[in-house]
């Protein structure tokens, strides 16, 4: 693998808030599309593997964040997955687009996320500021959390209360403890999550709540993509899901995927895989990392761009 650039930094929302920032890029490729990508709950955008790296050698400039409560973005233990509301989370998407280098403008920019981060990117294609959406040229998504896997859904009356009890105490803090085991099928990212201090698995009542309703409204269909969204007056989609994915239900994704009426979208399915694609063994995450980057590639030629080609919809 060629060498990649990084560039670490901080951002400083409109609040006060100090987001940990990094950007990949390669050192000799021309840049040929830009992506922006949104990292899932008890995550950070450091711990996506070659992901990244191998996306930047086939250039795509990867510029990421920790999100509001995770990450390096934790300067103190209160501020543990104080993520906000859905309001502040779109909020600060939109400050981290718009702090991106101007002088990379004219190059294609897409919009990715992961699991929670994968919600969050639809939410935002659907109900982003339209200036911004408008000048996206695709949304890609990786096991996006529309539902829980049904033998980790909790009980209906759980939900309710925790809802009511966020309302009145929205910083408690409480910990949901992912089982490393589900994330991906190779051990060693497994124990690396596990052992990762970053990977705090503390969501806030608030944060947990909102993360629950944006789910909610994704499986009951009242947030869906339509034509007209993006760069170009068009709509691109791409979802990757494991069939395998004991965290984030495939079925719901599959579901999801379906009704969403735009010509411009694809769905691929990753037979057995675990929830964390770009992380799985061997050479499957090189196979997945190779899937998005020849997306946005295919997706980043001004001709496809302007008329909708390469139109596929697969399951």
């Amino acid at each position: 693998m060629e060498a990649v650039a990084t560039e670490e930094g901080w951002l400083t929302t409109p609040d006060n808030a100090k987001l940990y920032t990094k950007h990949w890029r390669s050192n000799t490729a021309q840049p040929r599309a830009r992506l922006v990508f949104i990292h899932g709950f008890s995550d950070h955008c450091n711990f996506y593997g070659i992901l990244f790296p191998s996306l930047a050698c086939q250039g795509v400039i990867v510029h990421s964040f920790d999100q509001r409560g995770w990450g390096r973005s934790v300067h103190d233990p209160a501020q543990k997955g104080r993520s906000g509301p859905t309001k502040q989370v779109l909020e600060d998407i939109t400050t981290f687009i718009n702090s991106l280098p101007t002088a990379d403008a004219s190059v294609p920019l897409f919009l990715m996320g992961h699991s929670m981060g994968g919600a969050e990117v639809l939410h935002y294609a659907a109900a982003g500021p339209r200036d911004i959406v408008s000048s996206i040229r695709g949304f890609l998504v990786e096991s996006p959390f529309i539902a829980l896997s049904p033998a980790a859904r909790p009980w209906t009356g759980t939900v309710v209360l925790g809802r009511m009890a966020a309302r009145v105490l929205p910083h408690q803090q409480m910990v949901q403890k992912l089982d490393a085991k589900k994330t991906c099928r190779d051990p060693d990212v497994c124990k690396q999550f596990d052992n990762d201090p970053l990977c705090h698995d503390t969501g806030t009542l608030e944060g947990l709540a909102g993360m629950l309703d944006r789910a909610l409204a994704l499986e009951e269909g009242n947030v869906t993509l339509t034509e007209g969204l993006g760069d170009g007056g068009k709509t691109r989609l791409w979802l990757g899901h494991g069939s395998g994915d004991a965290i984030c239900d495939f079925n719901a994704s599959r579901k999801w995927f379906e009704s969403v009426a735009i010509e411009d979208k694809e769905m691929r399915v990753y037979e057995g895989w675990y929830h964390k694609l770009h992380a799985e063994p061997g050479e499957d995450k090189v196979r997945f990392a190779n899937d998005v980057a020849k997306w946005i590639l295919d997706h980043s030629e001004p001709s496809r761009g302007a008329d909708g080609a390469d139109q596929r919809a697969k399951l």
